[in-house]
């Protein structure tokens, strides 16, 4: 594994503020409730969200029973898987891989703050007009901060280089970045959705094999939000549908661990350096066929890319690199 310098590390932090950067979708629970209080059981759902300042909004549809649960009780959780787009997709589900996800606890609170605390039937859904009354408001702040995003992301393709643009373009998934999809929130009615800040309490970082790492919230906090988060799904798809840059993939598995791989996907990439994935030899084989297993390994960078333009310089350079040192072996060998 090519290593950085202990500055160019990624922390579980990190790891996290890439994941919800680069997801737009994730799944909300909330205590059930009515009239005479909050329940036990758990109400699930599938929510868009976006990011301001580092901070999760969630786009709530009208219709759905968060809205009446949060007025009784304001606690909730949320999921956020890394998103994995394309064939590699595929392949993680057929070697069983989980996503590595992030885990929020905290109050999904009313962009007002506002606290509802009485269990009165008629003061409830007094207070729930009330509420909707605020949303054209809402989403009016709403769908201007989401057209800033969007100009933003769109300034930033548009500068890219020929090549860069090539190889984003070469994604064969449409929609796939976290602005086209919450396109959606801003074609839609004024009261389509409800707007909700999430005031997080607690935040774990789960890897592929299950385990749980806690982060701490100010470690959190000034993490700073990765440049290449708009542009990840496209990027990594965009890599993985090149034959061309999969072979660079696995001559990195040469270059830098010696394993002569049979395949490669890249599964995550941040302005530090990516991960790559790939099928190698296994230490055992059954009626003499060869036996493949997958291996994970973590590539960093020399330097911080501070844009998907410089990401891409970096990645050649690597790949110029290996393919130098390997016609020297193969020159003295």
């Amino acid at each position: 594994m090519k290593k950085g310098s202990k500055d160019l590390a990624l922390t579980f932090a990190d790891k996290c503020k890439n994941i919800m950067a680069s997801n737009w979708r994730g799944y909300l629970n909330t205590v059930k409730a009515d009239a005479k209080g909050s329940k036990e059981d758990i109400h699930t759902s599938r929510i868009m969200y976006f990011l301001k300042r580092g901070k999760p909004y969630l786009c709530v549809p009208q219709d759905d029973l968060h809205n009446l649960n949060v007025v009784i009780d304001e606690r909730g959780s949320m999921a956020v898987a890394n998103p994995y787009p394309g064939p590699l997709a595929n392949v993680l589900k057929s070697i069983g891989k989980l996503p590595t996800r992030v885990a929020l606890t905290g109050d999904v609170l009313s962009l007002e703050e506002e606290k509802v605390h009485s269990l009165a039937l008629e003061f409830l859904f007094y207070e729930l007009v009330k509420f909707l009354s605020c949303l054209t408001i809402q989403m009016r702040h709403v769908k201007e901060i989401l057209r800033e995003t969007i100009e933003l992301e769109k300034k930033a393709f548009s500068a890219a280089s020929y090549a860069v643009t090539e190889l984003l373009s070469s994604s064969r998934i449409s929609s796939v970045s976290r602005t086209e999809n919450l396109r959606d929130v801003l074609s839609a009615g004024e009261n389509a959705y409800v707007v909700y800040k999430f005031d997080i309490r607690s935040c774990s970082y789960i890897d592929s094999a299950g385990t749980d790492h806690e982060v701490d919230l100010e470690e959190l906090e000034l993490s700073k939000t990765d440049p290449l988060s708009m542009f990840s799904e496209k990027l990594i798809d965009g890599i993985n549908q090149n034959r061309a840059r999969r072979s660079a993939l696995m001559l990195f598995f040469f270059e830098y661990l010696e394993i002569n791989a049979a395949d490669a996907y890249m599964i995550s990439a941040d302005r530090k350096g990516f991960d790559v994935l790939a099928k190698i030899p296994s230490d055992t084989t059954e009626h003499d066929l060869d036996v493949y297993t997958w291996k994970e390994c973590r590539i960093d960078f020399k330097e911080e890319a501070s844009d998907v333009g410089t990401f891409c310089r970096l990645l050649v350079e690597m790949e110029s690199e290996a393919l130098q040192n390997l016609r020297s072996r193969l020159q003295y060998s």
